[in-house]
């Protein structure tokens, strides 16, 4: 446990406990509590992390590291009922343009900022309407550099401290500057007991953070934060200051963020001054010569894992779709996989129109289609 009191011996103690020079004597030297929980934490991921949300170093792991579902190939043995409806569920990630521009733009500005250490680093913003993508825009970069990290830097031998290369972190609705930074510190098991004052949380977590050598970090629904309001100018203040801490590249996801304070006033001056915006909208049935729409439509179709799905039927009805759906990809596969599963379940295994028509999906995305 964490000693609470404000003084300065108090704060002194806090930080011993958090240093990471190895202490004299003949054993080895302990670990920091917090990297020891780390090295356990990264023992193979099918041992008791299912169940955690991805909002933690457990859940974010046992994402990153399990494989992805896989279409059917051709030639294979046809797979179980069971097996295909888990796999509907989960389904493949499309890529979008949405997505590419989100990984160029994070591979490019973690290189920009891997050495500067005086002011903070640049950082992106994914903005867009509900069921656009961008969450799953963010968790499949986050996946991927995750990746790309592990197989260029194997895990240390056991007395190493464990290195963690991607954060996934959630603003939680209200969110003050204690709950947020708290939400940081939950992620990779950083001790938050109630009376530990705001900076006592915010030291360990920049501390811990850098000593696991975070690379890059995601902060999911940003639009929960309002920095009109005292304590939601307190949390975009704290945002700032971990940003100038913690050596890492920030990536911010939010609904319609251009739209909200976040980016007016002096706060939000300092964070457009920053951050690089990137949209990730509807998909345009047309741009120039190219059909985005009908192009993710083929590549859904393609995945699918029905035996009597006809190939062609989802891109003859790109205009149906389109207006259905009003061009979000978070609406489009819902409504996909949730037509495959219900063709499963009647044994028609195929996708129609006339079954899609039966589909309901989201109240925005009815509403919206109605009202056209």
């Amino acid at each position: 446990m964490v000693n609470t009191p404000h003084t300065p011996s108090a704060r002194n103690r806090h930080a011993d406990r958090l240093s990471t020079k190895p202490r004299p004597g003949p054993a080895e030297p302990p670990k920091p509590p917090e990297l020891q929980e780390l090295q356990e934490l990264q023992e193979p991921y099918g041992q008791g992390t299912v169940g955690w949300p991805v909002s933690t170093w457990q859940g974010w792991q046992h994402f990153a590291t399990t494989p992805l579902p896989t279409p059917p190939r051709p030639g294979e043995p046809p797979r179980s009922r069971e097996t295909r409806l888990a796999y509907h569920s989960a389904f493949v990630t499309v890529r979008t343009p949405a997505i590419d521009n989100l990984a160029h733009q994070v591979r490019t500005l973690m290189v920009l900022g891997r050495h500067q250490q005086i002011t903070a680093r640049p950082s992106l913003i994914v903005t867009g309407p509900p069921a656009a993508g961008k969450t799953t825009a963010l968790l499949h970069v986050g996946r991927t550099c995750h990746l790309a990290h592990t197989r260029q830097n194997p895990p240390p031998p056991a007395p190493a401290h464990p290195t963690v290369p991607v954060a996934y972190v959630l603003v939680p609705p209200g969110a003050t500057a204690k709950t947020l930074v708290t939400e940081f510190a939950r992620y990779l098991g950083i001790p938050a007991h109630p009376r530990m004052t705001q900076a006592q949380i915010t030291d360990a977590v920049c501390h811990t953070y850098n000593t696991a050598a975070v690379q890059l970090v995601l902060i999911d629904e940003i639009h929960r934060l309002n920095p009109r309001t005292t304590t939601g100018a307190q949390a975009a203040d704290l945002l700032k200051d971990l940003t100038e801490r913690i050596r890492a590249t920030f990536v911010y996801a939010g609904i319609d963020v251009t739209t909200t304070p976040l980016f007016t006033g002096v706060r939000g001056a300092q964070l457009a001054a920053r951050a690089t915006l990137i949209t990730c909208g509807p998909l345009p049935a047309h741009t120039g010569t190219r059909h985005p729409f009908t192009d993710t439509l083929t590549d859904l179709e393609n995945a699918l894992d029905l035996t009597h799905h006809t190939p062609g039927t989802l891109p003859r009805h790109t205009t149906y779709l389109h207006q259905r759906t009003a061009g979000r990809i978070g609406s489009l596969t819902r409504l996909i996989r949730q037509a495959a599963i219900t063709a499963i379940h009647n044994g028609t295994e195929k996708i129609t129109k006339t079954l899609l028509d039966t589909i309901r999906l989201d109240h925005l995305t009815e509403t919206h289609h109605h009202t056209r």
